[in-house]
């Protein structure tokens, strides 16, 4: 997945796939880790073309 500049700042980062993937258990919606092409950090994202989900 490819991040503009300016979505990649507002975004909160996570310095590991695993801390993203606890975040994105604990949120009430679906949500899917991604490490960013600009950061390097992960990120979070509610897209799911091409992505694989997380088990629930």
């Amino acid at each position: 997945m490819k991040t503009r500049p300016g979505i990649c700042a507002r975004k909160r980062r996570y310095k590991t796939e695993q801390d993203a993937i606890d975040a994105a258990l604990r949120a009430g919606i679906s949500l899917r880790p991604y490490r960013c092409q600009l950061c390097r950090e992960w990120h979070l994202t509610s897209r799911t073309k091409g992505m694989k989900s997380l088990p629930r």
